[in-house]
């Protein structure tokens, strides 16, 4: 999933400090070069080769690409088996200590020609606004924390963190991640029983946490057992919900879009498809903000 092409998801944040000069090319992206006993590479890459990051008066678009070599676990018992049988057959059985000295010698002899796993996270700072095209706690650490590297301080974005809500206990709810609040519970709830809002009939996609505090997810056509759950007070936690144009899941404690449906714009030049895509998550996420502040700001 990303921002340009495929499913989009998304989380927001608001740009509270931005260098005179944005620089990504502070923090570059290196590969991981074979023989090197590094074990992971993080850093910026534009949206395209040798293209520039600035698409516009406060626009920026780049991606985060991460490589991880990670040993497969297969590779390294099998040549782990044929060192212990030419130990033993020369020296006798090898010792604990010996073991440990073969594993060693396996990884390294692996480690000569590595086979990362890439993963690109993209990224958009229209400003005041940073869109990272990924709701994983792990990948939007990783993102701030390149960000702050070149100067950018971001905070999560949410309506009730710009609201400055005060959150209120929940009996149900356990609160874990930066941002998440009870609040978008109540609002993903809320949103169940309007009228321009339906949850995915056929392939829907729910989750609750019941009364008596157990978490329960639902799949398939989830319209009856929702509804059984809902009388019987339990909270949602995430939905797959269609509004008019959007289809998405939707996580109601940390406001984060997932799986969105948009059309790809291939045959066009990477700066317009992305305009486009991004004007159209904007509309979602404007959407959704405004029936926030009527529903539980003003309701």
């Amino acid at each position: 999933m990303g921002l340009l092409t495929g499913a989009v998801a998304c989380t927001r944040f608001n740009v509270v400090s931005l260098p005179d000069r944005l620089d990504f090319e502070l923090v570059p992206f290196r590969p991981i070069m074979p023989g090197s006993a590094v074990r992971e590479r993080e850093g910026f890459v534009p949206f395209e080769p040798g293209e520039p990051f600035e698409t516009g008066a406060g626009k920026w678009a780049f991606r985060v690409r991460v490589d991880r070599v990670s040993l497969d676990s297969t590779s390294v018992r099998e040549r782990m088996m044929e060192l212990i049988k030419a130990e033993t057959e020369s020296m006798g059985p090898p010792s604990p200590k010996v073991r440990q000295q073969l594993k060693l010698q396996v990884e390294s002899e692996l480690m000569e020609h590595p086979m990362p796993r890439s993963k690109i996270i993209e990224c958009v700072i229209e400003e005041p606004t940073l869109y990272v095209g990924s709701t994983s706690k792990t990948y939007l650490g990783l993102v701030l924390e390149l960000l702050k590297r070149i100067g950018v301080e971001a905070e999560f974005k949410t309506p009730w963190l710009d609201a400055g809500q005060e959150d209120q206990p929940d009996d149900l709810i356990e609160l874990k991640d930066p941002g998440d609040s009870a609040w978008g519970s109540r609002f993903l709830k809320s949103l169940l029983n309007d009228p321009d809002v339906f949850v995915e009939p056929e392939n829907g996609s729910v989750k609750l946490i019941t009364g008596d505090r157990a978490k329960v997810s639902l799949s398939g056509p989830v319209l009856n057992e929702l509804d059984r759950y809902l009388e019987d007070g339990a909270a949602v936690l995430s939905a797959r919900l269609m509004i008019e144009g959007f289809n998405f899941s939707f996580d109601g404690l940390s406001f984060r879009i997932n799986g969105l449906k948009l059309d790809n714009h291939r045959n066009k030049h990477w700066t317009e498809a992305l305009d486009i895509r991004m004007e159209r998550l904007r509309e979602l996420w404007d959407w959704l903000d405004e029936k926030y502040s009527k529903t539980i700001l003003k309701g």
